[in-house]
Parts: C-alpha cells; structure tokens; sequence
C-alpha cells in the first residue's frame, strides 16, 4: 500500500523514490536523523543548570535581602567607579604602550627589538602583584627624581612621593604590566597580515606610517580585537589587585565592608561577582559589534546580531506553525 501524501520519508528510502513524480516529492517530508545522544546531554544540562539556580535561591547561607542591601550602596558604588577608572586608564594606556612595543620588536634596529624583547619578558615574568608593591614603595629607592644628563647636571628634580597618589601608582602598574602583553598579541596581529598587502603598499610608494595606520593595521584590528578583549577581560579582573597598594576599588571596598560587617562577608562578595560579571559582559558585548565591523569586506555576509537572530527564529517559528496548520 503506497503511503498517503505528506507523510514522513526516512533517509534510508531516499533511493526507493528517485523515479516519483517531481508533484509526489514536493508533498513529501524528509523525515529528519534522530539524534538521542543529543537529547540526553541536553537534558542533562537543563537539570544540572536547574539544580545550581534552585541551591542558589533557597540556599540561605548567600542571605540574598543583604545582598539587595549592599549592591547599589555608595560605598560598592565609589569603589566601582574606581574600578572603573582605573580600567579605562590602564586599557589605553597598556595599549598605546603595546603598539609602541610591537613596532620596536618588528623594527630594524637591533636595540630596539632588544629592548622590546626585555621588556616584554620582564614584565610577563614578574607577577603583577609584584609590580604594583614595588611601585608603592618606590620612593624608599628613589626619594627624587630628576630629568638631565646621564651622569651630569640635572635640570629639572621633583618629589617622588608627591606625584605618586594611589591612582597613579595603579595605573602605571596595571599599564606597565599590560603593555607586556598586549604587545604580543599586537605583533600577532600585525604579523596574521598578509605579505602581499605589505608589498602592494610598498609597491605603491606609500610612507610606512601611512601603510601602517591605513593598511596593515585595519586588517590586524581582526585579529588583534578578540586577543585583546580577553586581556581587556582579565585586566578588569586584575583590578582588585590595587586593593593592596591602599585604593578602594570595588573589591577594596568589599573587603573593608567585610571587615567592618563580618556577618555579610558571603552576600558580598556575591555583591563583588555579579558586579564583576556585568562589566565583563559589557566588555563581551562590545567586542562583538567591534569584531563585526572589522569583518566587512574579510566574509560574505556579517554575523547577525541578537536581535536579527531573535526576529529569523520567530520567523522560522511561525513559518514552521502555518507548515503544520496547513497539513
């Protein structure tokens, strides 16, 4: 018995109708490859991410009425503009210094390629932690500092301890130590460039500094951008380390409340969690409309956003919904 338009053809009876009828075929539905495998992991994953969300709520140890207490108060607040600040100052600064390092460490001149190279395996082989100490006593090494000859009269001497304020002792530490890397993943990226657009540019007659700021560089932002939002990511991170060289940043300012409440010490640094994951996110979010950017013209067709991926599924649902209304 021949089965009824519309109904369901396998895979496997693929060859049996290669001589139906074109207006049979087009009734006809392929029935898709079952995938139990799938399923189980996925249900698996639905129950274990249920399990984690239910001891998060019910559990009363995270005592989740301090943590709305805490979470929009001035003191976190304070401290997370600091964070804040001190990310942004350092982002800048730590990049700017890493495009420096890389153009010396791909220059032609054999001291500035070793002097990139000490820097950078300095500053990856000392812990920050280290660095950001040291800095903060500073001064006891160096109670002025001068600007003149090597070895000769100096013109121009001011106090070390009064230029350094908190703020500027994170900074230059958070930067120095972010230079180092961001200046190999800016090699990477100018280096994933290829030679031939070197070569036309050249060919061309074009300066280096314009080859550099209009052609070569464009094209490694593609690389260069998810390399360095990850440094980017870990640099907010890095931040709490200032905590320890006397600034109150965000988490400064939840260990200090910690101290002075050590009954909300869990439901702040739950406070100190969720803050840190919204920055991070941000940071996320943007590095996907930067990486779409730097990909026109390098594929066919620009990755869809959110909501462009959320109106194709609704589109999707309700042409799938008049599919089977109509059968």
């Amino acid at each position: 018995m021949s089965e009824p338009p519309g109904a369901a053809v396998s895979l496997a009876e693929a060859p049996a109708i290669a001589d139906t009828p074109s207006e049979t075929l087009s009734a006809q539905r392929v029935q898709p490859l079952r995938r139990p495998g799938r399923w189980i992991v996925t249900a698996a994953v639905i129950v274990l991410v249920a399990q984690i969300l239910h001891g998060l709520v019910t559990n009363p140890f995270y005592q989740w009425d301090r943590f709305r207490y805490w979470f929009l108060r001035p003191t976190v607040l304070d401290g997370l503009l600091v964070t804040l600040e001190v990310a942004a100052l350092s982002a800048v600064l730590g990049l700017l210094g890493g495009i420096l390092l890389a153009l010396a460490r791909l220059s032609g001149s054999p001291v500035l390629r070793a002097a990139s190279w000490t820097y950078t395996w300095l500053f990856r082989s000392v812990p920050l932690i280290v660095v950001l100490i040291f800095l903060y006593n500073f001064s006891a090494l160096y109670k002025t500092l001068s600007l003149g000859v090597p070895f000769g009269p100096a013109f121009v001497t001011f106090d070390e301890s009064r230029l350094a304020t908190d703020m500027t002792i994170a900074v230059i530490g958070l930067s120095l130590n972010e230079a180092a890397y961001a200046a190999e993943v800016v090699r990477g990226g100018i280096l994933s460039v290829d030679q031939g657009q070197h070569e036309a540019a050249a060919a061309l007659g074009l300066p280096k500094g314009y080859q550099f700021r209009r052609i070569v560089f464009p094209q490694a932002l593609r690389s260069i951008t998810p390399n360095y939002v990850n440094q980017l990511i870990g640099l907010i991170k890095s931040t709490s380390l200032v905590f320890y060289v006397s600034l109150l940043d965000l988490f400064g300012a939840v260990q200090s409340m910690g101290s002075t409440y050590p009954g909300d010490v869990v439901p702040l640094l739950m406070v100190a969690t969720v803050w840190y994951l919204i920055l991070t996110s941000a940071v996320s979010v943007v590095q996907f409309y930067v990486e779409r950017y730097y990909a026109r013209g390098a594929t066919r067709t620009l990755p869809p956003t959110p909501l462009q991926k959320a109106r194709a599924g609704l589109a999707g649902l309700r042409a799938r919904l008049s599919r089977e209304a109509a059968v």
